[in-house]
């Protein structure tokens, strides 16, 4: 993995680096440094005013500027003196590893860049919103530790088998989206999947209400009073387009309270509400106020019910501290527990030896609570307390819980951590349920590993320990490069040399044979001219081109309308 000497990315766990990519800086297009300096020229020109005051200062605190795209590199040079660092990534990557890498203060950077096209917005991750938009107000403390607690709630948070089919269909639209070229139809027909599978989510996991609430602070947020609020949420901050309008009044402004994980988002269009905190650590209050309601911390009867319909790997967490990784099958309850999946026992984040996936790779059954006639929960006991109630090393003992479920067979193995017993190995075991004759375990099936514990004091989403259970997704590694025309590479020569001719300042007469070849071979193209024109007026020279140039922008605000905001700012900043 690039750790581009930061300590920080050292920390991150063998599951979280299989997301991250190589940059490859070489791969921006002259056309992708020129649209990464047009959003950052006008984040500038606006933002000055109406964002959160940080942010122009932070911009350089994490070592970005106007003219080019950040390297990860320069970024990590400046993250780290705060005790962040940045690491690029393919696109999208699952809510649960994205929310992971914040908890390590590690800033993800999506590679791609948006195209041209979508210069304004694109609901596509990319290095001008993951950069521009979150990097800058890291650097206020309790923001990033805002980021940070947002990480570690979000680790555990349970998701539902639609957010993981909701995730797929926008990370195909992320794709199609940043490709260069894609058919209009295409993006059309993925929005339009999305868009059904958003009107059929169901009651919202709590990763998804989880992420409302990001969408509203981290993504979205305002910050100040409802008459006066300020930018800090990179959605708004990486979009030259919504920035503008979301002051505007018809975007309504609401208190940031608990009440706004109410509010569901469409990434594809603008809000037509946004929240605004009043500082940094009133979205800390709200996000402990609503993790005390999530299954991690709540446990019991609750946490099963968001395990089984989770169908994905979780962890249950016994009183005892064993915990117990798979996927969680229907038949389980508060009194057993039973996964239909491999699954991994461990404590404390940490697989128990023997006890991998691996091992139990059929899955395992567990009763949970007290024995009958017995006060004391098993974990407590001392060898002298277990051979008071007829449970020995290498003798047959009987085992009858509160619950009906029994257990017979010859302890082989007692595992204590802590202090505490986790675990009976049992052999020559038969386990049953009294109240309807089942039997759970039979002798011929092996060693029977009884957990131990009281009760479930906790359940969340992922098993406890990723790395060796093994825990990874089927990713892209390779980030899709576009395949460009003769035509798009030559485009892309011409607007490096207006680059070099605008950085040397020398030879600006090699600027009339690139307008006059871009306005007759490319009669769309609207950057480059703006940055020709932008050269020409500083300079104060060729008057003659630059009302040609200005009579060709008019004439393409009226062939198309969606270039006419784009132009009109470009051409404001030239007079600023």
């Amino acid at each position: 993995m690039f750790n581009y000497g930061n300590p920080v990315l050292d920390k991150l766990p063998h599951h979280l680096r299989q997301y991250v990519v190589k940059q490859n800086y070489a791969h921006y297009t002259p056309i992708d440094h020129a649209v990464w300096r047009y959003v950052m020229q006008q984040n500038y020109s606006y933002l000055k005013d109406v964002a959160y005051y940080p942010y122009i200062p932070g911009l350089k605190k994490a070592g970005l500027t106007i003219e080019y795209i950040p390297d990860l590199q320069t970024m990590n040079d400046h993250l780290k003196q705060f005790g962040w660092g940045a690491a690029t990534v393919n696109g999208f990557i699952p809510s649960q590893a994205f929310m992971e890498f914040q908890a390590y203060r590690v800033l993800v950077i999506a590679a791609d860049i948006r195209q041209i096209e979508h210069i304004e917005y694109t609901p596509a991750p990319d290095i001008i919103h993951e950069s521009a938009g979150h990097a800058p107000i890291i650097g206020e403390e309790e923001y990033a530790a805002y980021l940070q607690l947002t990480g570690e709630v979000g680790t555990k948070a349970m998701i539902s088998e639609k957010d993981y089919q909701l995730f797929e269909a926008i990370r195909h639209l992320a794709v199609l989206k940043v490709l260069h070229g894609t058919p209009e139809s295409e993006i059309v027909a993925a929005e339009a999947s999305l868009l059904e599978i958003q009107s059929n989510m169901g009651e919202p996991s709590e990763m998804a209400l989880l992420s409302r609430l990001h969408w509203w602070t981290v993504e979205y947020g305002l910050i100040g009073t409802l008459d006066n609020p300020k930018i800090y949420g990179a959605g708004l901050l990486s979009s030259i387009g919504e920035s503008v309008t979301c002051m505007q009044p018809e975007v309504r402004k609401l208190l940031y309270t608990i009440d706004a994980v109410n509010y569901a988002y469409d990434i594809t269009k603008p809000q037509p509400q946004l929240f605004v905190t009043p500082d940094f650590q009133n979205l800390v209050d709200v996000l402990h106020e609503f993790s005390n309601t999530l299954s991690y911390k709540i446990g019991g009867e609750y946490g099963l019910k968001k395990a089984t319909e989770c169908r994905n790997v979780c962890t249950v967490i016994y009183s005892s501290g064993l915990q117990v990784s798979g996927i969680f099958s229907d038949k389980s309850n508060i009194h057993y527990i039973q996964t239909e999946s491999a699954t991994a026992l461990s404590f404390a984040d940490k697989q128990l030896n023997g006890h991998g996936k691996y091992y139990h790779k059929d899955g395992f059954g567990s009763p949970v609570g007290k024995l009958k006639n017995h006060n004391h929960p098993i974990d407590i006991l001392t060898p002298d307390d277990l051979k008071n109630i007829g449970i020995e090393l290498n003798k047959k003992a009987q085992l009858y819980f509160e619950s009906g479920i029994q257990v017979e067979g010859i302890l082989e193995h007692i595992e204590r951590k802590n202090g505490k017993i986790i675990l009976l190995s049992f052999s020559d075991c038969t386990v049953r349920n009294e109240n309807d004759g089942n039997i759970l375990f039979r002798p011929e099936w092996g060693i029977y590993d009884m957990a131990v514990g009281e009760n479930i004091i906790s359940v969340f989403s992922g098993a406890a320990d990723k790395d060796a259970y093994e825990q990874t997704d089927q990713i892209p590694k390779d980030i899709v490069m576009p395949q460009y025309n003769s035509k798009t590479l030559e485009l892309h020569k011409l607007y490096q040399t207006i680059r070099t001719i605008r950085e040397n300042k020398t030879s600006p007469e090699s600027l009339i044979p690139i307008w006059e070849n871009i306005q007759n071979n490319y009669p769309k193209d609207w950057l480059a001219p703006l940055e020709i024109l932008e050269i020409l007026s500083k300079q104060n020279i060729y008057a003659n081109v630059q009302k040609s140039i200005l009579e060709h922008l008019d004439f393409q605000k009226t062939q198309y309308p969606e270039y006419r905001k784009l132009i009109d700012d470009g051409v404001k900043i030239l007079l600023i």
